[in-house]
């Protein structure tokens, strides 16, 4: 079967977009089937790109026997709407311009959302190229950034609709990550047989504990053996609470707070944090992908925060798939899917979104439990061992390929 799948973000950018294609590619590569990745050139979410990749208006290289195709993106920093959703759009013409002739004959076209604009490149290769269209849909956008608050005028979200449920029907198959997708779907007059859930998983050979790399890492960054570190790893945006974990920090002077991204909110973050006089807080640059494991190790308890939006009751954030593959306990502020499938797992204190007291009494809880601590991140790592594998989620997406070329 020959693949073409359209993403913005690809490795080497950082990332649950970015991870999940890659990874997902790679097991189809080993079942013996070509896949052709069209993506920009790598900048998210600094907006530099590297030395590697400058200086180039295209480019092809090969990734584990992924073919990938860069073209032309207009390079910015994951802050500010409008040159973002500038970025994005470049990307929708370039992909078409630059490629369209490079990919062949593809069978099957996978486009993931978001971006929501990539998804007008998978249209026309699909209609031109004669090939069935898959979505994957990791946000329900638009309605993910309305509910934020960040776009408003009633035109522009009318237009955005009217071609997001044009996309849903031109689709042979639309691969959501959540149950609650897939219900706001069928609410909005999509056939269920449509619909398939595969949810976001995690490699668990590459996401394990390692004593070795806690010791190696707490040294390198001036921690003590005995700190108790609590970790915020990922974007800093508007979807994060991160400002409750800083109150939170304030209410705990003790605890060591780590926080490892990049995002359109991080400098409001330090900003506050020097302020209001946060000596326990420490933020650091965005990490390659290698090294996310490292860090997680470190940690004692890793957090999971989302702000109180309805919307978000649908997702599951990827990377509390990690954080249980790495055996640490989690301290979830959230509701939802997301919510039920941490208490089945026994891995996570659940507080609610935007919790501060929540948050830092199940800090204290767990920083005077070492027993509790460590039968958490046991359960976590073997529910997602069972459940949650990459590998298997991979193999079930693929049976959903194989079924609409066959």
């Amino acid at each position: 079967m020959n693949i073409l799948l359209i993403s913005h973000y690809f490795p080497p950018e950082i990332g649950a977009p970015s991870a999940r294609l890659y990874e997902m590619a790679k097991e189809w590569i080993k079942e013996g089937h070509e896949v052709t990745v069209l993506t920009g050139f790598p900048n998210h979410p600094t907006g530099i790109i590297p030395k590697e990749y400058r200086g180039k208006f295209s480019m092809e290289e090969n990734m584990d026997g992924i073919r990938v195709l860069r073209s032309y993106v207009y390079a910015t920093p994951n802050e500010g709407f409008v040159k973002k959703t500038l970025g994005h759009i470049s990307f929708m013409f370039s992909s078409v311009l630059q490629s369209f002739f490079k990919v062949g004959k593809p069978e099957i076209v996978v486009v993931s959302s978001p971006t929501y604009f990539s998804m007008f490149s998978a249209s026309f290769y699909s209609i031109f190229k004669k090939a069935k269209l898959v979505l994957d849909i990791r946000d329900l956008w638009p309605a993910a950034i309305v509910e934020l608050g960040v776009l408003k005028n009633k035109t522009i979200i009318n237009v955005l609709e009217f071609f997001e449920k044009r996309f849903y029907k031109q689709a042979a198959k639309i691969v959501v990550v959540t149950n609650s997708f897939k219900d706001n779907l069928i609410d909005r007059g999509i056939p269920s047989e449509k619909i398939e859930v595969i949810t976001n998983g995690v490699d668990t050979k590459a996401f394990k504990y390692s004593e070795k790399a806690r010791k190696k890492l707490r040294e390198k960054l001036g921690y003590r053996h005995d700190d108790f570190i609590g970790l915020y790893i990922g974007a800093h945006g508007l979807s994060q609470s991160l400002h409750v974990l800083l109150d939170v920090a304030k209410e705990l002077p003790h605890i060591k707070f780590l926080f490892v991204g990049e995002g359109a909110e991080k400098k409001k973050l330090i900003k506050k944090a020097e302020t209001e006089k946060i000596l326990n807080v420490r933020f650091i640059d965005g990490q390659e992908k290698k090294y996310i494991t490292d860090y997680y190790s470190l940690a004692d308890v890793c957090f999971i925060p989302l702000r109180n939006v309805e919307l978000f009751k649908t997702f599951i954030p990827s990377k509390m798939f990690e954080i249980m593959s790495n055996s640490r306990p989690i301290i979830a502020s959230l509701e939802g899917e997301s919510e039920e499938i941490l208490k089945r797992s026994n891995s996570a204190l659940i507080t609610g979104p935007e919790n501060m007291s929540g948050t830092a009494s199940a800090v204290s809880l767990l920083e005077k439990s070492p027993e509790k601590r460590n039968s958490m991140g046991e359960d976590g790592r073997n529910y997602v061992i069972k459940n949650y594998t990459r590998e298997s989620l991979a193999k079930k997406y693929l049976d959903v390929l194989k079924s609409e070329v066959s």
